[in-house]
């Protein structure tokens, strides 16, 4: 069934024996984590009833085209993987009772689930973190993929006012990782977000991507909204 939906992915995008295969080569030690196979079920629904699994995937496979036809120099597997590590926060929020009410605005799921997902993407794919600047590239993309939407900034402390779905996983990260988490939530700060777009050109691919995905998905202003409100009227409640 994984298999099935990932090649309904690649056969909407007429993507070449070639490409699959370069492509499966880098999203498969993603997509074969028990965490990540979680997410292609109707436990976690993203945008109305896609699967997050699903919108991870083409992410990737969008992300993926946009790189092999930009002109600029892109590390292809860099951005792809951006892409498959940019949503996988901890917990669905669409219409859960596992949805915990925030108590500010910019705790909402829109602003603070980047930071979540690479929290997460750290603790299940360390081994994607061994280089140095790849690690930042990696960091920098998927706090950032939402720009023009702001991330709230996190800070490592007890006090932090960033209500994390998984904090408790902030302890397993090295000091290294934190601060570069820290300090790009930081850069071009407003209050308490964070406003602008990826430092990295794998970065900013992979949010053009997101957005191109993303407008074909939201079936309705309920699902936009969902993003900031945790409730699509729209879709069945789980």
């Amino acid at each position: 069934m994984l298999n099935e939906k990932i090649d309904l992915i690649l056969k909407k995008y007429n993507i070449s024996n070639e490409d699959k295969i370069n492509l499966l080569n880098i999203i498969n030690p993603i997509v074969n984590h028990s965490e990540f196979q979680r997410r292609m079920t109707s436990e976690f629904l993203h945008h109305g009833n896609i699967t997050l699994g699903e919108h991870i995937i083409e992410d990737a496979v969008v992300t993926y085209l946009l790189s092999k036809k930009s002109k600029k120099n892109i590390n292809l597997a860099l951005a792809v993987k951006i892409a498959m590590l940019h949503d996988l926060y901890t917990v669905s929020w669409q219409n859960t009772e596992k949805v915990i009410k925030e108590k500010k605005f910019f705790n909402k799921h829109g602003f603070r689930h980047p930071v979540e997902a690479i929290i997460n993407a750290y603790n299940w794919y360390p081994e994607l973190f061994k280089d140095e600047y790849d690690t930042k590239v990696i960091i920098d993309g998927v706090i950032h993929h939402m720009y023009p939407l702001p991330v709230s900034k996190f800070a490592d402390s007890k006090d932090n006012i960033l209500e994390l779905k998984n904090f408790e996983s902030v302890s397993n990260l090295p000091q290294e990782i934190k601060d570069i988490i820290v300090d790009s939530t930081k850069r071009k700060g407003l209050g308490r977000i964070s406003l602008c777009r990826s430092k990295y050109i794998e970065g900013r691919i992979m949010s053009k991507a997101d957005k191109k995905v993303s407008v074909g998905q939201f079936k309705n202003i309920s699902s936009v909204l969902a993003l900031f409100t945790g409730v699509n009227k729209k879709l069945e409640r789980k």
